[in-house]
């Protein structure tokens, strides 16, 4: 089982003690169905497409709570609180790497790296992934030096397939916590699952 999953069957499990069993059973079944769309993204170039298998069982869990008749907010709660779990460092080494990327985003290094992120991100050869373009101009990062633009947005292509595009925005609020950890902030403008024309990502340190 992959470690992802222990953290669904921990709030599963706490949030419905006595439907446990079966309401798992729902969500590894629409798991299968659902990542049949995801599968290229285990061996995709773009390393962006690698979110869309936990992507695909967050959607288990939505439709599954859905189809009980939950309401958007009680759904919307479960999935960020699996989502701190799952992204919560692991050990104080872990935490210390996630908190030391911002302080070196702007060495030589980290350019080149972003500068062969951008080639792997910029392109997609499966219809059904991410597109994206690294920002790195000061001017248009808010003088952090990294940003990032999602042109096309898997997660929301995923959503809109097996209509259920009125939760996609939950999953971008997972953005908010991922840069939290790192202590940053992140300031956006839109996202696609909200209706705009892109996802921006821009930062700033958190005071």
């Amino acid at each position: 089982m992959n470690d992802y999953r222990k953290n669904f069957r921990q709030f599963v499990k706490q949030f419905y003690p006595k439907d446990f069993e079966s309401i798992i059973a729902s969500i590894d079944t629409q798991y299968i169905l659902i990542s049949a769309d995801t599968k290229f993204s285990k061996i995709s170039k773009n390393p962006i497409d690698r979110r869309l298998d936990i992507s695909s069982y967050f959607l288990a869990l939505i439709k599954t709570l859905d189809e009980k008749a939950e309401t958007f907010e009680k759904i919307r709660k479960m999935c960020l609180d699996i989502t701190v779990a799952c992204i919560r460092p692991k050990s104080r080494v872990h935490a210390y790497f996630r908190r030391l990327i911002p302080k070196v985003i702007n060495s030589w290094l980290a350019r080149l790296l972003l500068q062969a992120l951008h080639k792997r991100v910029s392109v997609n050869n499966n219809s059904d992934g991410f597109i994206a373009n690294i920002i790195t101009d000061n001017q248009e990062t808010l003088g952090f030096g990294y940003g990032i633009d999602i042109i096309e947005c898997g997660i929301c292509k995923l959503f809109k397939k097996h209509n259920y595009s009125k939760y996609a925005s939950i999953l971008c609020e997972i953005d908010e916590i991922t840069s939290e950890l790192a202590g940053l902030q992140l300031l956006r403008k839109g996202t696609i699952a909200n209706g705009a024309k892109k996802c921006d990502f821009r930062f700033k340190t958190k005071e």
